[in-house]
């Protein structure tokens, strides 16, 4: 596409930055800067203020300390010889205070080229407008990039009596929100708010496991043979090598490869990838925490679980209660135990064990399972779950005791080897985390893949491919060990009160944008 090209499909206010920018560059300013420095953020400034003004010392001209902050632009309002602009950075927002005689006519004229998006750096001395407003009156000015595209800021008006700002969104289209996260980010303090607890959760995970003496590690994500969970998964090929990768869709057997090696305590937060649709709480590139721990079961695990849950909940967003789809959540343990027959029994009265394939199959058509005629037993088994129980699990539940043909690497349950000794935590009706006491008997391991092949022959997909360097791996000994896998991401949702999972993923997985 040609410069001419490009210009002819540019609104009239893109055409009209882009002239700005060659006035700019006539007058021999630089419109892209390559540095600029910044003493204070927003908030800083202002707290700065604030402790000079309670101390008395701010000057008799009611200025106070001097500062220099750099930003974006959101509003620009002249009123002749005096211009005010809000600016804003990660810290928050501040009014700069522009006066001609005091800012210079040079830098005072340049405000004329400058417009809402522009990142600017600024300095001078904070002070309180007639106002009230703690603002920064600038003698000093410096564009540091120019904006050729609008932002989509939307309307802001004060709140009255209160003087509160409110502001109408002028990114309405969620479905652009996600596609051009850079500006719904730039318009929108309370998404990046979103990202900023999601950054402080997957700190406080690293460091509560950290302080329990489990070490982080990196496994592969491009697998020869991918396991670990019952889904499709991504293929690619290595031309070198002349062979068929998988993107992995767990990190457990690679993690069990390490406790087999003496490492005892190891864990990783990664992207999974699994070949499968897309609604609000799945996308097909996510990221989960799996952790292992030898000479443990599940029972450890669960105490270890909800512990974690609510130490991050603390340390992400301040509480351990939480607001979601309408749902007064608390995160505080003991979480409620129940088992998974008991919760299929009492919910929907079913007793699954007892029923042949037909009769499991005429249950999940009654319970509204769509598709049911050509699924496996295992597959009616989840779904079946799926659609009687989860939706009632609004406060921390953990399911226990799943099906053995659900759980391929799980060990028997104690007393009853129909059983596996399994758990999920179901939050809000959403699976937030999966861990077993893991299978370490290398022939019931291979019983249980064999299964699992036999599965995938009549057509089921979503099942284990053998594995033999695993199972050679169990035939070296793999002690008692307790394992867990936690989604990330639907933890953020339930923190953060987010109703899908795309609104915690800064690029979710999209439909190819038409024209593009």
């Amino acid at each position: 596409m040609t410069e001419d090209t490009v210009v002819g499909r540019l609104s009239q206010v893109e055409r009209d930055r882009r002239e700005t920018l060659e006035e700019l560059r006539r007058r021999g300013l630089e419109p892209y800067a390559y540095r600029y420095q910044v003493t204070h953020d927003a908030a800083a400034a202002v707290s700065l203020f604030e402790a000079a003004e309670s101390t008395g010392q701010v000057g008799e001209d009611g200025t106070g300390p001097r500062v220099s902050l750099a930003g974006r632009l959101t509003s620009l309002r002249s009123h002749g010889k005096v211009t005010f602009a809000d600016l804003e950075d990660r810290s928050g927002r501040i009014q700069l205070f522009f006066r001609q005689n005091v800012v210079g006519p040079d830098h005072y004229d340049l405000l004329k080229l400058l417009h809402v998006g522009d990142w600017v750096g600024v300095a001078g001395v904070v002070m309180r407008t007639r106002a009230g407003e703690v603002s920064v009156l600038v003698d000093g000015l410096e564009l540091l990039a120019k904006s050729i595209r609008p932002l989509p800021y939307g309307k802001v008006e004060e709140e009255e009596g209160t003087g509160r700002r409110i502001v109408h969104s002028g990114f309405a289209d969620i479905q652009q929100r996600y596609r051009q996260r850079y500006a719904d980010l730039a318009v929108h303090p309370e998404v990046r708010e979103v990202f900023v607890a999601r950054a402080r959760a997957i700190s406080a995970m690293r460091r509560f496991l950290d302080g329990r003496g489990y070490i982080e590690v990196e496994t592969p994500i491009l697998q020869p043979i991918y396991g670990g969970a019952l889904a499709r998964p991504f293929t690619t090929q290595h031309n070198v090598l002349d062979m068929r990768l998988y993107l992995r869709i767990a990190d457990e057997l690679y993690l069990k490869r390490l406790i087999v090696g003496g490492m005892e305590r190891v864990y990783e937060i990664g992207k999974d990838f699994r070949n499968e649709g897309i609604d609000r709480t799945h996308n097909p590139e996510f990221t989960m925490l799996e952790f292992y721990e030898a000479y443990a079961d599940y029972q450890d695990m669960m105490d270890l679980v909800e512990q974690l849950v609510a130490h991050v909940a603390q340390e992400a967003v301040g509480g351990l209660v939480t607001e979601f789809d309408g749902m007064r959540i608390d995160l505080a343990p003991p979480y409620r135990r129940v088992s998974f027959l008991g919760a299929l029994d009492e919910v929907g009265g079913v007793d699954v064990l007892s029923m042949d394939d037909e009769a499991l199959r005429a249950a999940a058509r009654k319970a509204g399972v769509e598709g049911s005629a050509v699924m496996s037993r295992p597959k009616l088994l989840d779904e079946l779950f799926g659609a009687l129980v989860e939706p009632t699990l609004r406060d921390p539940t953990f399911v226990t005791d799943y099906p053995r043909e659900l759980s391929p690497l799980a060990k028997p349950k104690r007393g009853d080897g129909r059983l596996t000794e399994r758990f999920e935590l179901i939050i809000a009706g959403r699976e937030i985390a999966n861990a077993f006491s893991e299978l370490n008997d290398p022939f019931d391991q291979r019983d249980r893949f064999e299964a699992q092949t036999r599965l995938r022959e009549k057509g089921d997909e979503e099942t284990l491919p053998m594995d033999e360097d695993y199972l050679r791996a169990l035939e070296y000994g793999m002690p008692p060990t307790g394992g867990v896998g936690i989604g990330v991401d639907r933890l953020i949702m339930l923190l953060t009160g987010q109703p899908s999972i795309r609104d915690v993923i800064l690029f979710p997985t999209m439909r190819p944008e038409e024209g593009r």
